[in-house]
């Protein structure tokens, strides 16, 4: 029976040194070119935060970009999008700056990154590590009428805090944290699981025949959603307490060895 592998991308498929380990990229192209199954990169990412990989690493899969706002297909057509309207952006702008929460805020459309201050220490991090460049504008920068996801890049010690708030405010959005200071705004029913559900069934493969590798809050629901869900070793202890299955950390094949472990490769 044909399966399908999704995979988160940080601290997941990457490890510390935002790379993928000798024997997980291995198991990876065996899955896709010899077994023939669908591989998917599942990422709170844009596009052109995970096509580097794909270059690096020299194959391409289906992609779930925006943890769900944006899904393209192995040749890089878009499959869904959903996002917000510039309207709507605003109000979360307009939130951010009247309550002057300690973050530096990020909007993606499609594949196109704005930011505040391009100049933030934060931004240049981030730019580091996803291999992208974010550009300066604002809400009026957006050149679709769309917004796939705001991201939120704070001071660590006020996460779980400005989390709170943004719940409270915007109650009807799906908000998830994905790092200790990395927190995801999309809209009403965006997120991961939902993403698969959607690929599973674009694909004519039962829900039951998925597996999926995830490290953090944000994988939650995926990992609970698929047939065979994989926690990395990684991952917070809270979630290592709702997932069953755990794997290798990120650093020592968690992946090979899960695939390996239910005889997939």
């Amino acid at each position: 029976m044909r399966k399908i592998i999704f995979s988160d991308v940080d601290g997941t498929l990457l490890n510390s040194n935002h790379k993928i380990t000798k024997l997980t990229e291995e198991a990876i192209k065996n899955i896709i070119y010899e077994k023939n199954y669908p591989f998917v990169i599942v990422s709170a990412r844009s596009p052109s935060g995970i096509y580097p990989i794909l270059n690096k690493y020299n194959f391409n899969c289906y992609i779930v970009s925006y943890s769900g706002g944006l899904i393209l297909d192995d040749k890089k057509n878009v499959l869904y999008h959903k996002g917000f309207s510039k309207k709507e952006t605003t109000n979360i702008i307009n939130f951010i700056e009247e309550n002057k929460l300690d973050l530096s805020w990020c909007l993606y459309s499609f594949d196109k990154w704005i930011v505040k201050d391009k100049n933030d220490r934060r931004i240049i991090n981030e730019e580091n590590i996803v291999e992208a460049q974010a550009i300066n504008g604002n809400v009026n920068s957006v050149t679709k009428n769309e917004v796939n996801k705001v991201l939120c890049i704070c001071n660590p010690s006020e996460t779980i805090k400005i989390e709170k708030l943004l719940k409270e405010k915007f109650k009807d959005y799906s908000i998830a944290k994905s790092s200790d200071c990395l927190i995801e705004i999309m809209q009403k029913g965006i997120n991961k699981a939902n993403a698969i559900k959607f690929l599973c069934s674009y694909l004519n493969i039962p829900l039951n025949n998925s597996i999926a590798f995830g490290d953090n809050y944000n994988d939650l629901e995926m990992l609970e959603t698929v047939g065979n869900g994989f926690l990395m070793d990684n991952a917070p202890k809270k979630l290592k307490k709702r997932i069953v299955n755990h794997t290798n950390n990120n650093d020592n094949d968690g992946i090979y060895y899960a695939l390996k472990s239910i005889n997939l490769i």
